[in-house]
């Protein structure tokens, strides 16, 4: 006689269980299935267990199922809809595994069936719960480009015999850097130009970085000398940003006047990496800057300033530590530790603006993920057409 306690768990088990001849005819189905499915248990006898799937379920159970079934091989928790008596689908969980005889023939099948609902709903909302996170996403995106976009300048209008090009590199599609440049004129002799990278990201970078371009064209037209712009920016970061909590910014400014055939260059740093330059007859080096702060440091930063000109075929280029600090892939070691950007100007001396930023751009596709922050990069060279 069998065990009341076996029978009562076979029967009111949180899951439905069957027990079919190899073809899948139901021999026996436990009173939770036939709950489920709105049939008296009896019913289910000699009934297909194939003929409770749907349509697509069916066709899965005997091209597949079955014969793996039928091969030795168990199913593990797979997804089927099952019919109930009036034609409602609820998913469920299938498993099931075959019982061999003595002479290793298939006996019957054993099969256990789980109600799958909550999971399925938890399926839908999270699949509605990635579509709205795609469009966040994608607004993000949207926002990010578009304050970059507001935040550099739409295009370069160099004065005559002066070559202009730029590069922004974009390390990440939903977040918005510090780094910001711009080349604008003073007068009809005269233009300025600067280039910086505020601490942080974010919509307090993007705060910052505005204050500080909107100050400097602004204190560029009262102030001739860029050291004295850069102490006016600092005044004002100091003023205004009191609540931003990485509020400084490494920057060089300077102005261009023309003079005989190229342009005499003033320019003022606070802590930024110092201007490349690369000249007519072969070589390269930096522009002595070394020493300046920040501003939004401290109220009284020291700023470096150098003079010098370029002549016909020389060209200066400024950048961010976006370059100089990219990973190189071995270890910690960044791009310039070892003063491989000064190597890479000197092999590529002389060159022009667009020439220069064009493998700028090529040097960062090299180093491909190790350019983890933003890199900006403008270049500014005299024409070799000024000469005659």
């Amino acid at each position: 006689m069998s065990d009341p306690g076996i029978e009562d768990f076979w029967d009111s088990a949180p899951s439905g269980h069957v027990i079919a001849h190899p073809d899948g005819r139901i021999i026996r189905a436990n009173a939770t299935l036939a709950r489920w499915l709105g049939y008296e248990p009896d019913a289910l006898c000699e009934m297909a267990f194939s003929d409770l799937l749907t349509a697509g379920g069916r066709i899965l159970y005997d091209t597949h199922f079955g014969p793996l079934l039928h091969l030795g091989r168990d199913l593990n928790g797979v997804t089927v809809d099952v019919l109930t008596a009036d034609g409602t689908r609820l998913p469920m969980f299938l498993t099931a595994n075959v019982k061999h005889n003595s002479a290793h023939r298939p006996e019957r099948l054993q099969i256990t069936v789980v109600d799958a609902a909550n999971r399925r709903a938890y399926e839908v909302e999270l699949l509605a719960a990635r579509k709205q996170a795609e469009v966040e996403q994608g607004r993000v995106k949207v926002f990010a480009e578009t304050l970059r976009r507001a935040l550099l300048p739409p295009m370069l209008s160099p004065p005559d015999g002066l070559d202009a090009a730029d590069y922004f590199f974009t390390a990440s599609d939903d977040d918005v850097g510090g780094d910001f440049y711009d080349l604008f004129p003073l007068s009809r002799t005269t233009w300025g130009f600067f280039l910086g990278d505020v601490a942080g990201k974010g919509v307090d970078a993007a705060v910052v970085t505005a204050l500080i371009r909107y100050t400097l064209r602004a204190a560029a037209v009262f102030d001739d000398d860029p050291v004295q712009v850069l102490d006016n920016l600092n005044t004002v970061i100091n003023q205004e940003v009191r609540d931003v909590r990485n509020r400084f910014s490494t920057v060089v400014y300077g102005k261009l006047t023309k003079r005989d055939n190229g342009f005499d260059v003033e320019v003022a740093s606070g802590g930024h990496p110092p201007p490349l330059l690369f000249h007519a007859g072969g070589s390269a080096n930096y522009v002595d800057t070394v020493g300046g702060q920040a501003v939004g440091l401290t109220a009284e930063p020291h700023f470096v300033a150098s003079r010098f000109h370029l002549h016909p075929g020389d060209t200066m280029m400024l950048y961010t530590d976006g370059l100089t600090e990219a990973s190189t892939g071995i270890g910690t070691e960044r791009y310039d530790d070892e003063g491989a950007l000064l190597r890479f100007a000197k092999s590529h001396a002389p060159t022009t603006a667009s020439a220069i930023v064009e493998e700028v751009h090529r040097l960062l596709g090299g180093l491909g993920s190790g350019v983890e922050d933003d890199t900006a990069v403008l270049a500014l060279g005299v024409s070799r057409a000024k000469e005659a």
